[in-house]
């Protein structure tokens, strides 16, 4: 939508590289801020009840005298996941410096935007998925390296149970 008004409205094209870099700097301050909260993004979206055992890892933290240990390693999960954001802001921004020079609105506007996108995947989106793997990993070493669960034994009973078509 905001790609098309800039086309429609014919900004420069110096707009495009800020709006391509806002979006993804915008969530990663965001994600940074909900360091500040109670509730970090990495903990809502990862550690909780729907996705892990919550209740079995927090037990064997609290047995073995971790759990401050697992609340810092938490945190920096939540500074890496910013960090993903931060570097696709800054890729977005290259690239769309980089690309897309024609007037808003020309023919070579629109191919320009189409190579860019094009190149995104191989430039952003594939690299930022693999940072957000190694912070899954980063996330269950933790987890098994402090509680010496096993992976079974970390993912939620449900969420195993409908990856292996049983209801719970």
């Amino acid at each position: 939508l905001l790609t098309g008004g800039i086309g429609l409205l014919q900004l420069d094209p110096q707009w495009l590289a800020i709006k391509e870099a806002a979006i993804p700097g915008i969530i990663g301050i965001a994600v940074l801020a909900s360091t500040r909260t109670r509730f970090p993004l990495i903990r809502t979206l990862l550690y909780n009840p729907k996705v892990l055992n919550v209740e079995k890892v927090h037990e064997q933290l609290e047995r073995n005298g971790q759990t401050a240990h697992f609340e810092t390693r938490l945190l920096r999960a939540t500074y890496f996941l910013s960090g993903t954001f931060f570097f696709s802001s800054f890729m977005n921004y290259v690239l769309a410096k980089w690309i897309v020079n024609s007037p808003a609105g020309s023919e070579a506007f629109n191919a320009e935007l189409g190579r860019m996108t094009l190149l995104s995947y191989p430039m952003i989106a594939i690299p930022s998925m693999v940072m957000m793997m190694a912070i899954f990993y980063y996330l269950w070493r933790t987890i098994h390296g402090l509680t010496g669960l096993r992976l079974e034994d970390i993912i939620a009973t449900h969420a195993h149970a409908d990856r292996h078509g049983k209801k719970s």
